[in-house]
């Protein structure tokens, strides 16, 4: 279990997280949605600690993340930014390996490229593992960051906005990938979502957020309604049942 207890971040005077507590169930997608400033890619970044918080207590398994040693941390839980940038000209084997660093160091054992070879096969990379990374499109580039996460073999997985740029087929696929990844191998993946109709088909708990604060958190059949949508977007949004989801029409 991943616990989230009264967390504020501050920045100069704005509260862009406040006082928001969220508990995580394990084995589970849960995914983060809400406008642009609500503070969903603050929070996550708080719970992998990239950031600080300012108050408040994030505690995994009953172990406050305060008390874990950085390298002891990174073996329990991995983020995946919107952002990354890897500035030198590797192969996607090269990338997946750096998962690997918190129990390598960078001295790679057998067990460590069994867990690369692993992510590879798992992500559909095998094929191209010896491309270089500025050579792939950005679906593919996606998924060679996603096998670098697999390979660092924790429990728990955050993903801020995975799907950003990507076209629908990729979503898709990113996204079958991550449920499956529950299913077979047991992993918690929290996730940030602008869409909602993702969030609606792939997520097994929605956490609803606007201006820093926690609108409503549950299942997903819960989130997704009407005055819960209505509250959190400023937006009249019609709810249709499409092959036992709920999708969202607000396009017109």
């Amino acid at each position: 279990m991943l616990d989230v207890k009264h967390v504020t971040k501050q920045y100069g005077q704005k509260n862009v997280v406040e006082d928001v507590s969220v508990s995580i169930q394990k084995g589970k997608i849960t995914s983060f949605i809400g406008p642009n400033g609500a503070g969903k890619s603050t929070l996550l970044s708080m719970v992998s600690r990239l950031i600080n918080k300012d108050s408040g207590d994030i505690v995994i398994d009953g172990k406050n993340i305060k008390d874990s040693k950085s390298n002891d941390l990174a073996k329990k839980i991995s983020i995946l930014k919107q952002s990354n940038n890897v500035n030198i000209r590797i192969t996607i084997k090269d990338l997946v390996s750096f998962g690997r660093f918190p129990y390598s160091q960078g001295r790679l054992t057998e067990k460590d490229w069994q867990h690369v070879n692993d992510a590879l096969h798992y992500m559909r990379l095998e094929d191209m593992q010896n491309k270089y990374i500025d050579q792939l499109s950005g679906g593919q580039l996606q998924r060679a960051y996603i096998a670098m996460i697999l390979a660092q073999d924790t429990e728990y997985i955050l993903l801020d906005e995975p799907l950003n740029n990507l076209d629908m087929n990729h979503s898709v696929e990113i996204m079958k990938a991550l449920k499956k990844m529950v299913n077979e191998l047991g992993k918690t993946v929290v996730i940030v979502l602008h869409d909602i109709n993702f969030a609606s088909c792939y997520s097994d708990h929605i956490v609803a957020l606007k201006d820093g604060k926690v609108v409503k958190g549950g299942a997903t059949e819960e989130i997704i309604q009407q005055p819960v949508l209505k509250e959190v977007y400023d937006m009249d949004i019609q709810i249709e049942i499409i092959n036992n989801n709920r999708i969202c029409i607000y396009y017109t």
